[in-house]
């Protein structure tokens, strides 16, 4: 490693010699730019890789970040003859053990979602368990799973032989360096600068662990990094020897886990009272740990002793206490920032750094220089976080929150009451009044229903975990908008403006869909990268000449956002801002919508004069709002926009026009099933990076022939030249109350073939639904099968929407 003069300038430079670090700057110089530069301010690891556990877990919550595990081990495995230096992997496989039939549930879920990542799972009864590992005693075990590919490795070693290899593909290291700031050329970055001087460069990433949020701030950028203190416990050697190529166990309901080291065991645990790390400069000196703290480790020390008994008469040879980079919701952030072009983050490693170092490298070195990683990373992308997390104290409430359940069951459709309520609509208090079931998203409070509507008849519960946070509201709910209509609170859609000369014709780029229409016109799209996949869908709306309204969804504004700029002129022609929480949104959908709000207003809404895909302006009451006539469940309705001021003052026009109408208050719970029933797709789920109009069924909303084309044009028209490989299809299940909602196996003819990307009950036709993409050869009409919780469940692939009032069309 040298610390020798740093260079003028670099390709790359990365700022962390961790093993995230070390990845990064390993993937880079093979993908070619090998004049990536290292810059860590001790030595390599000494940050908070030198004391990780060295645990690798492959099954994570998502098929993508299973992926980039399974891809870590992988390069674990091969990089000792790459490099001549072993990184200390142990391939030893792993035990996850169930001791409540609920976690008995979970295994089986997630047996049933490793069949579709490609990655080996097996249930073991408590015999076959303690036959892997004699050590355990099984008395309160139901089942475990046992994971061959799980393992350990040794974190200083993989360090070494992760910077080996980038020094073999020529990127270089610098230790003793510290990062004072960053150099901008209005919003991008410039250049890197140390206390040994700055190094130009358009491509920084931030690898800095617990310090990577304290390295965004240089930057004027909001990496939502929360320093936790982690602990764990090795103890003295004992007998039965344990030796290195014992299996590592994961210990969920006593919250522990444990895996060979020195003759002992390594245990460590997630406290249910975690403690933060509260200072401005984390790791600012080399090997830090904290004093032991046994008292909040007693949980998970005492659940070990009870799952290995050997350990009851064994010493506690050392404690570590030391510091962890956590995230608000427990999960990677990886990409470029919104704020700053060119600084990238590989960061939030949540305890598990060592099992994604190998594939969080790959990832952010291949959207840096092919614009698209292996795996969709969409889950771990840095914008899915707003402005408000640049609050440290809302981060860290979050993160302390995530940390605290790492071992839980996530149930769907699950609500924590964490840094609640933030961000609230001006309608807020007439929900409450109404006996709103809140929910959060992105810091929105939303009604996911709400209990006034509830009745006896308005459904079954749905069986399991779907039926768990559940309501007959949301049942009522549909029903009231298929039969006369719901009045749903969306203020927090993602309101984008995109203003200014030439918005036109650099939206017409960005946009799938031909947006050059009269203005007054609202366009159904998709953003589109390179490859033709799906980075954005949203609704764009004319509002002037050179002046457009973007809709997406509450949680993508800040993404959509991001996305929108970095392909505007860079000259400060066109205007782009969030306007979110400046503009209320009521949508009135359903049969007497029109019935409802014709006598509010002097505007006509007759058919003729206000078509589907309009937008005008017009008075309710006294209230100036933006009707926008758009559906996300199949009926006829308007988005009716507002400034936030108007907000309450437009739904208590609203309610009074709608009650001799018979319409209710409707969640986002229902429109969720509505829109199953309609065949709209979710971005994240059904279309995502990874998939293409083509592929999701939504090829009318390419315009194949606009002039200057569009960005991924080239991708689809050779995607639709051959025909796509697979495709979006609905699926409707046999028995309507077992609900699919994601990731479960589709198997036809006894292969799986596909794996279901979002799914729930149409409360409309009474079927349970669900949508997987499918190999294209794959007909409507075949009989399949769909895994839910280790059985499976009949169903017929069939032709979507399965409900269409035959009042509004399917978008086209």
């Amino acid at each position: 490693m040298s610390a020798g003069d740093l260079p003028a300038s670099a390709a790359a430079v990365v700022i962390g010699g961790g093993v995230g670090g070390a990845s990064v700057a390993y993937h880079l110089a093979e993908l070619g730019l090998t004049d990536t530069v290292v810059l860590e301010q001790h030595d390599l690891s000494d940050g908070s890789t030198w004391h990780s556990a060295g645990f690798v877990g492959q099954l994570r919550s998502s098929i993508s970040q299973t992926r980039m595990i399974m891809y870590s081990t992988e390069l674990y495995e091969r990089l000792g003859a790459e490099t001549g230096l072993d990184p200390g992997w142990r391939g030893v496989g792993g035990l996850r053990i169930a001791t409540t039939p609920e976690r008995v549930e979970e295994l089986r879920r997630q047996q049933s979602a490793a069949a579709t990542y490609g990655l080996e799972l097996d249930l073991l009864t408590p015999e076959q368990t303690r036959e892997r590992l004699p050590l355990l005693a099984v008395d309160d075990v139901f089942a475990s799973a046992w994971l061959p590919g799980d393992g350990y490795v040794d974190p200083e070693l993989l360090a070494l032989a992760l910077a080996k290899g980038a020094e073999q593909h020529g990127a270089t290291f610098h230790t003793g360096v510290r990062v004072t700031g960053f150099e901008l050329d209005g919003d991008r970055i410039a250049g890197v600068v140390t206390d040994r001087g700055t190094i130009a460069t358009e491509t920084a990433v931030i690898a800095g662990g617990a310090a990577s949020g304290a390295l965004g701030r240089l930057a004027g950028a909001t990496v939502p990094i929360v320093p936790m203190r982690h602990q764990y416990v090795v103890t003295e050697p004992f007998e039965p020897a344990v030796g290195p190529e014992t299996t590592t166990v994961r210990d969920p309901d006593s919250i522990n886990y444990f895996r060979p080291e020195a003759g002992g065991l390594l245990v460590g645990g997630y406290s249910r009272d975690p403690v933060t790390w509260d200072v401005d400069a984390p790791l600012s000196e080399p090997r830090m740990l904290f004093e032991a703290d046994m008292d909040r480790f007693a949980e998970s020390w005492e659940g070990a002793r009870r799952r290995v008994p050997a350990l009851r008469d064994v010493e506690i040879a050392k404690v570590v206490n030391g510091p962890e980079a956590f995230t608000p919701d427990g999960e990677f952030i990886l990409g470029e920032t919104a704020e700053v072009t060119g600084l990238w983050v590989a960061a939030g490693f949540c305890v598990h750094g060592l099992a994604g170092a190998g594939g969080v490298g790959r990832v952010v070195a291949e959207w840096i220089v092919k614009g698209m990683p292996f795996v969709d990373p969409s889950g771990m992308d840095i914008r899915r976080f707003g402005a408000h997390y640049a609050s440290r104290s809302h981060s860290r409430v979050r993160a302390l929150d995530a940390y605290s359940r790492y071992y839980d069951i996530v149930y769907p459709n699950e609500e924590r009451p964490a840094g609640r309520p933030l961000r609230l609509p001006p309608a807020y208090e007439r929900l409450r009044e109404l006996d709103a079931g809140f929910g959060e998203k992105a810091g929105w409070e939303r009604a996911n229903w709400f209990e006034s509507n509830a009745s006896p008849g308005a459904g079954e519960r749905p069986d399991g975990w779907p039926g768990r946070n559940w309501s007959p509201a949301i049942g009522a709910e549909c029903l009231a908008t298929r039969d006369a209509a719901g009045l749903f609170d969306q203020s927090s859609f993602a309101k984008l403006d995109v203003a200014g000369p030439g918005a036109l014709a650099a939206m017409s780029r960005i946009c799938a869909n031909d947006i050059d229409k009269p203005v007054g016109s609202a366009v159904y799209t998709q953003l589109l990268n390179d490859r033709g996949g799906i980075e954005a869908d949203l609704t764009v709306t004319r509002v002037g000449e050179e002046s457009f309204r973007v809709v997406t969804g509450t949680a993508f504004g800040t993404h959509d956002l991001a996305w929108i700029r970095r392909h505007l002129p860079n000259d400060g022609s066109i205007v782009s801002a969030d306007v979110s929480g400046s503009r209320a949104c009521f949508c009135l959908w359903g049969p007497r919508a029109r019935d409802i709000l014709q006598p509010v207003t002097d505007a006509d809404l007759s058919n003729e004069a206000h078509r589907f895909l309009q937008a005008r302006w017009v008075s309710v009451g006294p209230v100036p709002v933006l009707a926008q006539r758009i559906t996300f469940v199949g009926e006829l309705g308007w988005e009716l926009y507002c400034d936030a001021e108007f907000g309450r003052a437009l739904w208590d026009l609203l309610w009074e026009a709608g009650a001799p109408h018979g319409m209710v208050a409707g969640g986002y719970r229902a429109i969720d099933s509505m829109r199953l029933e309609k065949g709209y797709r979710v971005w994240g789920t059904d279309i995502t990076p990874e998939t293409t109009p083509l592929e999701a069924g939504l090829g009318f909303a390419v315009e194949w022939e606009k002039p200057g084309g569009f960005n991924g044009l080239d991708a689809l028209l050779e995607q639709r030249e051959e025909g796509p490989g697979r495709r979006l299809r609905c699926l409707v299940l046999d028995e309507p109350r077992s609900i699919a909602f994601g990731d479960e196996p589709v198997r036809v003819g006894g292969d799986v073939l596909g794996r279901v990307t979002s799914g729930g009950y149409g409360n409309r036709t009474g079927s349970s639904i669900a949508f997987a993409y499918l190999p294209a050869g794959v007909e409507i009409g075949t009989g399949v099968e769909v895994g839910v919780f280790g059985r499976w469940v009949g169903a017929e692939i069939v032709r979507d929407p399965i409900y269409d009032p035959k009042m509004e069309r399917v978008r086209a």
